[in-house]
């Protein structure tokens, strides 16, 4: 029997919890943080927290001693082309890191999905087991990503053109009506565009991937078996799609009220050693902002971690609520999830004795 979106909350948090802490163990968390990260599986909110007024170093104006914030230091012109050739190396570089992270999230996704369904994490071995697999998800990524960019780029760029073959954004003020209807309409357009997009990637991580891992399929013929599997129920999947979005929020805010604590250990350091630097007088470089790129980014990798550490519970929880949902209208993840117990072994006949002879009546005795 199907059950609702609601009756899989209390199973997954069960399932979290006896994963998580019986027995608790620090290396399945510190692997669970790793693989959250790279499934893109956290959720933790933002913190933010108040600046303050910070005592910058005085400064003379007029004979009188003045605090004033410092702008932005000046770039030496003469060195524009290796500003330009920096920003150059800097976007090839993060057009190379989001090709091979989009593939490392394609694997971790399966990665996660046996963790959770085994109870037990191990990277290398999934790893090894689940590259075909996460291939297959990644060329469905790969589609879903240009798809969605080009779409996103029509509806914003078709009604630009539009606007201007009209003469409306030379000419803004004699068309103000038409310019703001078509901004609500083009916001409504966009806003739909990205909800559908949610969807989609909600439904291909939640329920796409257990069907890959599980059959073997590529993601065309996933999608497929998936959308015959939706279509005699959408409106449950709706529900399970609007209660996961408020239980994503809820745990943004847990998390993120938990997060605050690493987030402390990691800016606190972060922040002394930018006022050591700037009270050095340190100016910007290529040397300077290189070494600045090198140290925030392995700040802002050791945060990530460990906000991903403290947020395994909700890393454990989230696909677990899915597999419980899933699980019902889905017969191998059923049978994965919740296996037949073995058949009790025959016990073994023992030989028994060869039949006695019948017992014959004693003979007479002779008379006489």
């Amino acid at each position: 029997m199907a059950i609702s979106a609601i009756d899989c909350v209390q199973p997954a948090i069960q399932h979290a919890r006896d994963q998580l802490f019986k027995p608790f163990r620090w290396g399945q968390w510190a692997r669970l943080a790793l693989v959250g990260i790279l499934a893109a599986e956290l959720h933790s909110g933002g913190c933010s927290f108040p600046t303050g007024n910070v005592p910058w170093p005085k400064q003379r104006s007029e004979g009188s001693e003045l605090l004033s914030v410092p702008n932005f230091p000046h770039l030496d012109p003469s060195r524009l082309g290796q500003y330009l050739g920096l920003i150059g190396v800097i976007l090839l570089l993060a057009a190379v890191l989001f090709i091979v992270f989009l593939y490392v999230n394609s694997v971790f996704r399966f990665i996660l999905f046996d963790s959770v369904v085994q109870r037990r994490c191990s990277i290398s071995e999934g790893w090894q087991r689940r590259r075909r697999e996460g291939g297959r998800f990644f060329l469905w990524q790969l589609v879903f990503q240009f798809s969605f960019g080009l779409f996103f780029a029509v509806i914003v760029g078709v009604p630009f053109l539009i606007a201007a073959a009209a003469g409306w954004v030379r000419d803004i003020q004699q068309h103000p009506v038409r310019l703001i209807g078509s901004l609500i309409l083009l916001f409504g357009l966009m806003l739909v565009v990205a909800l559908v997009a949610a969807a989609a990637q909600v439904l291909a991580k939640d329920f796409l991937v257990p069907i890959m891992a599980l059959e073997g399929l590529d993601f065309a013929d996933g999608w497929s078996r998936l959308l015959a599997m939706i279509r005699p129920e959408p409106g449950k999947y709706a529900v399970y799609l609007l209660l996961k979005l408020a239980l994503s929020i809820l745990a943004a805010i847990l998390f993120g009220i938990v997060a605050i604590i690493p987030t402390l250990l990691v800016v606190i350091p972060a922040v002394v050693l930018g006022l050591i630097g700037y009270a050095a007088g340190l100016g910007w470089s290529v040397t300077t902002i290189s070494l600045a790129i090198i140290f925030g980014t392995m700040f802002l990798a050791i945060l990530i971690y460990l906000i991903a550490f403290v947020s395994a519970p909700a890393t454990i929880f989230f696909p677990a609520y899915a597999i419980y949902f899933f699980a019902p209208r889905y017969p191998n993840l059923a049978a994965l999830l919740n296996p037949a117990p073995p058949a009790p072994e025959a016990q073994p006949v023992a030989d028994s004795p060869p039949p006695e002879a019948p017992l014959l009546p004693p003979s007479p005795e002779p008379i006489g």
